[in-house]
């Protein structure tokens, strides 16, 4: 076997893809009661969809059960060599058995069924015959089956596993959409990722409180002002009314204004150089809307305030570039 390096490779991938988007294609019309039957089955259960598969439809398989997991349904993957010594004491009464096998016919899946029935543990079928063993005794059978595998041997299940990922991604979708699955929802299935951090974590999380949120009061002289915001390394003070409400805020930038139009500070109060009101952001909402806000606005900080107005924290674009929000 000696290689060609003058091959088209590019060729090659085209005819690949082409097969392979065929093979998806041809599943549409194929979608029928029975993957209705899959759907309810999986809705109604009171346990987990244990997924098993040999081989390739094994690698499927896992890759499915995560996918189920990760949306709503609850799932795991179980070997089928490994089933039939020991791991079927992971299958309960209440569990559904989702199983895959390209020919329906794989040895290891189908020394199960005597098992399931005896259970009472539903099966549901994802191959690529509908009149293969496995396919028969299944409550509900998913027909994956492709005309080509993109292999030009048609022997490496190529366009097979190909149908089944997909096929396996409707159902969840399906499920997930039934189930009224959210954004949060995920969210809280992937606590370590970045849509968990933007979806879980709030204000209140974040902010600042206590002696870290710097404030000063209306009439304060702005060395008060500038001192409070060195301290507090914030980029900017809270400005607080007599009755603790926030009637404004001065920041680096408005610092920055104030050297350019005035020439002596000393006599300067900030009720004088503030920004009367400034943004502001609920302790409640999530940390992902205090950055919209920063953005559209340009700043880098915000004042946290109750419903009264009054200041009860401080964010800052650096709290949430490290949380991992941003």
């Amino acid at each position: 076997m000696t290689p060609d390096p003058d091959h088209d490779f590019r060729a090659s991938a085209r005819r690949t893809l082409t097969l392979e988007q065929q093979a998806i294609g041809e599943l549409i019309p194929r979608l029928d009661e029975a993957f209705d039957t899959a759907c309810r089955l999986i809705l109604s259960s009171q346990g987990r969809v244990v997924v098993t598969g040999m081989g390739k439809s094994g690698h499927v398989a896992h890759k499915l059960a995560a996918t189920l997991a990760s949306t709503g349904t609850p799932a795991f993957f179980m070997h089928a060599a490994e089933a039939n010594h020991g791991d079927l004491g992971m299958l309960t009464a209440s569990d559904i058995l989702l199983a895959l096998s390209n020919s329906g016919e794989s040895t290891e899946i189908t020394s199960l069924l005597p098992l399931l029935k005896r259970k009472g543990i539903p099966l549901i079928a994802m191959t690529g015959r509908p009149e293969s063993t496995l396919a028969s005794h299944a409550d509900a059978h998913l027909d994956n089956g492709v005309t080509q595998e993109a292999c030009p041997l048609n022997l490496a299940p190529t366009s097979s596993t190909t149908a089944a990922m997909a096929l396996g991604d409707a159902l969840a979708i399906a499920l997930l959409e039934a189930r009224g699955f959210s954004a949060e929802d995920f969210a809280l299935s992937h606590p370590g990722g970045a849509l968990g951090r933007r979806l879980l974590l709030r204000v209140e999380d974040l902010m600042h409180t206590g002696d870290r949120l710097p404030r000063v009061a209306l009439g304060s002289p702005l060395r008060d002002a500038l001192l409070e915001i060195t301290r507090k390394g914030l980029g900017f003070t809270c400005v607080l009314d007599q009755d603790g409400r926030l009637a404004g805020i001065y920041t680096d930038g408005d610092l920055r204004r104030t050297l350019d139009n005035h020439s002596d500070l000393g006599h300067l109060l900030i009720d004088d150089v503030m920004t009367r009101g400034g943004q502001t952001i609920a302790r409640e909402l999530l940390a992902a809307e205090a950055v919209r806000i920063m953005e559209d606005h340009r700043i880098t900080a915000l004042a946290v305030v109750d419903d009264q107005q009054r200041p009860v924290g401080a964010l800052h674009m650096h709290d949430l570039l490290t949380s991992g929000v941003v």
